[in-house]
């Protein structure tokens, strides 16, 4: 009995102890920000900033996979609008044209043997589809602004990066992707050209036509002539996530970087059958078995597990979270399983986890009373870091396993892209920008859940970062080829300053060699 006893006490004395621990690891919980420096603020007219954005706005620059579908007289028009706009941009950097409308920059630095910086963004937007055009509460190629847009330098306080329901908005395609950036870019470089600033690192602005539909002819042939050009970029910064108020993972703002992005891959299920009328259909039809397929597809995900950049993304916000979270966080890899179940719960956060997969198009029959002879869908799938394409495109077809089945990609494709580092004075440069202008927002790397024109440059830098310096709802990222896409006045002009601090950090480059350690950056801040 005296045995048993004393066992029993050793396991009890183990559970404290191990209840114990993971209670000091869910308290112990740092989180690696840096201080808040203050901005440095330059006065702008926040009202001829929206205006600008709204005159670019109304330019329909819709692009399409079928590029004979492509008014590119509207193309040519946003080029005539930028030149227009932006004179001191056109008098001083060179400007380089690339397959008729993909739009390359430089600022060329004093220094050559630095390393040059992109900054990328892209002015195409996707289509509105006819029958939602009415939803929207202002036509969405108006650039309408609603609101008090008056005053000129946007304090640094929480009240004027928060749009309320009566704060101005720029409404329209392209005020959150992307021409938020292209203009917002463009009004940063022309006030800085305007106070003569000469870089020493040579910065380079890239303005893709074709990022909707896959970039292939403008960020693609941008890269392949900066690799011949440069070799190397110094850190490249493209669109990817805002600072977002209500981001559901934490109360206050999160500041989301995106330090990598799934892979992107469409592969079109064709089914046949016979065919005949439909007055005498069989038990099976050409659309039966592609619903079974879709269906198989459906009720069998790709497994769920936290790749690197969602672990780091956990290691940012974990001590800010609720402590039931904190507990699984600090807790890994013991606590991993139940982690991914509460994760798989939301649609979100699932896609955080795994390869994901969307059916997006269907056809069948032309006409009502016919059996078709093939039925297809496309399903779209946003592959997870560590997954391939002939990896999803193998388990798709062992998953499906019926012969009569054809399992095909469509268009192109790409694999996850690399993880950028966040160890590095690229990092700490544009963190600790994004802290200045946005002090109330903890900045975190994360997982693009999407695609970004930025893929292309993979070979080119270990810092691609993700990232659109705007104060932004859950409900505005709705927008996103959506409906009601809209951008705050205060938002778009905070983010406009923020550009000019970046660039012109960047460009000075004081002190920080080649972006290739911490203490030249730090000595940067401690001035």
């Amino acid at each position: 009995m005296n045995t048993v006893l004393k066992l029993l006490a050793l396991v009890v004395l183990i559970l404290v102890l191990a209840a114990g621990l993971a209670l000091w690891r869910s308290a112990s919980m740092t989180n690696p920000q840096p201080a808040a420096q203050p901005p440095r603020l330059y006065d702008v007219d926040r009202a001829a900033l929206a205006q600008r954005l709204a005159a670019a706005v109304q330019i329909p620059t819709v692009s399409h996979a079928d590029w004979s579908q492509v008014d590119e007289d509207a193309f040519r028009r946003f080029r005539s609008f930028l030149h227009d706009t932006f004179p001191e941009v056109h008098n001083k950097l060179n400007l380089e044209v690339v397959n008729e409308h993909a739009l390359l920059y430089s600022w060329t630095g004093t220094d050559p043997d630095l390393a040059p910086v992109l900054l990328m963004a892209h002015y195409d937007v996707v289509p509105v589809e006819p029958d939602t055009a009415d939803d929207w509460d202002y036509p969405p190629f108006s650039g309408h602004i609603s609101g008090h847009t008056s005053g000129n330098n946007v304090d640094n306080n929480t009240d004027s990066n928060t749009d309320s329901n009566t704060d101005a908005y720029i409404w329209g395609r392209g005020t959150l992707d992307n021409k938020n950036a292209v203009v917002g870019l463009l009004e940063a470089v022309e006030a800085l050209l305007r106070r003569d600033l000469a870089p020493e690192r040579t910065i380079l602005l890239a303005f893709g036509h074709d990022e909707e539909v896959g970039g292939e002819r403008g960020a693609r042939a941008i890269a392949d002539l900066l690799a011949e050009r440069y070799g190397q970029l110094a850190m490249v910064l493209d669109e990817g996530g805002f600072v977002v108020a209500d981001n559901g993972l934490i109360e206050g703002p999160a500041a989301f970087v995106g330090t990598a992005e799934k892979g992107y891959l469409s592969l079109r299920i064709v089914a046949r059958h016979p065919g005949g009328h439909s007055g005498q259909p069989p038990a099976e039809t050409a659309v039966t078995r592609l619903a079974n397929a879709l269906v198989t597809l459906q009720q069998s995900p790709f497994p769920a597990r936290l790749t690197a950049p969602t672990s780091t993304m956990f290691e940012y916000l974990g001590p800010e979270l609720p402590f039931a979270a904190r507990l699984l966080l600090a807790n890994r890899p013991v606590t991993d399983r139940l982690l991914l179940g509460q994760l798989a719960g939301d649609h979100l956060s699932n896609a955080m986890i795994r390869t994901t997969a969307a059916p997006t198009m269907l056809r069948g029959s032309e006409q009502d009373n016919v059996l078709p002879q093939r039925a297809e869908a496309v399903v779209n799938f946003r592959l997870l870091p560590g997954d391939t394409a002939p990896d999803v495109i193998a388990a798709v077809e062992a998953l499906i396993g019926a012969p009569d089945i054809e399992i095909t990609p469509t268009g192109n494709y790409s694999d996850p892209s690399p993880v950028s580092r966040t160890d590095g004075p690229a990092w700490a440069l544009l963190s600790r920008t994004i802290r200045a202008h946005f002090p109330e927002a903890l900045v975190t790397p994360y997982l693009v859940l999407g695609a970004t024109d930025a893929r292309h440059f993979a070979e080119l830098s270990d810092h691609i970062y993700r990232f659109l310096p705007f104060r932004i709802t859950a409900s505005q990222l709705e927008g996103m080829h959506s409906t009601n896409e809209r951008l705050g006045v205060a938002s778009y002009t905070r983010g406009v300053q923020f550009y000019q601090q970046l660039i012109e950090d960047l460009a000075a480059c004081a002190g920080c060699g080649t972006l290739a350690s911490y203490s030249d950056v730090d000595k940067r801040y401690d001035r």
